[in-house]
């Protein structure tokens, strides 16, 4: 259980940050960018979902993704090569990631097949999906720059690569009940 009385510590004060195994690491650190690029990800999911008055069911999966990505800040924080679970190390499962899969198969499944690439936009709840998912390859690239210099867990790395699939197809998938994907017309400005 996570208890927090005191926001501050001052342990930081001198650039660096504790990791799950009482290690520290530079707040500079390529795991810690990975980790504030899922923060900020999960930051944008929350600026959706406060969007999603009329979307009850898109909150709802958004809601449990951003559980994930608390999930998978701990996950990258915890330093080591097992990434089995246990009772103090959280890791991101295959169970989550087939989540995702099925969230997207079953969205996909009531989409057209795209004819074009699709702008970022539609509604509000859309365009926000679409900068997610933009974070979300942000969050993807970091994360794989971080596994090339430390051990993570790959299930980590499979779970944020699907995570802006997901964010894609849900885009769309919104966008389809209020008019349709905007669709990239090339050279349409010419």
């Amino acid at each position: 259980m996570v208890r927090l009385n005191r926001i501050y510590t001052r342990t930081g004060d001198d650039g660096t940050t504790g990791l799950v195994d009482g290690s520290r690491v530079a707040k500079s650190d390529l795991r810690m960018a990975a980790m504030g690029d899922v923060d900020e990800l999960n930051g944008f999911l929350g600026v959706v979902v406060a969007d999603c008055a009329g979307e009850k069911g898109v909150a709802a999966l958004l809601k449990h993704v951003q559980n994930d990505l608390f999930d998978l800040g701990a996950d990258l924080a915890t330093p080591g090569e097992d990434f089995t679970p246990g009772k103090m190390e959280l890791r991101i499962v295959q169970a989550q990631v087939d989540w995702l899969e099925a969230r997207i198969d079953e969205a996909n499944r009531e989409l057209e097949p795209l004819k074009s690439f699709v702008l970022p936009g539609g509604n509000r709840v859309a365009a926000g999906l679409h900068v997610a998912r933009s974070v979300a390859r942000r969050a993807e690239r970091t994360t794989v720059a971080a596994a090339a210099v430390v051990p993570l867990n790959p299930l980590a790395l499979a779970y944020i690569n699907r995570l802006s699939d997901f964010l894609f197809v849900l885009a769309r998938s919104v966008n389809k009940q209020d008019g349709g994907d905007v669709l990239w017309v090339p050279g349409a400005s010419r």
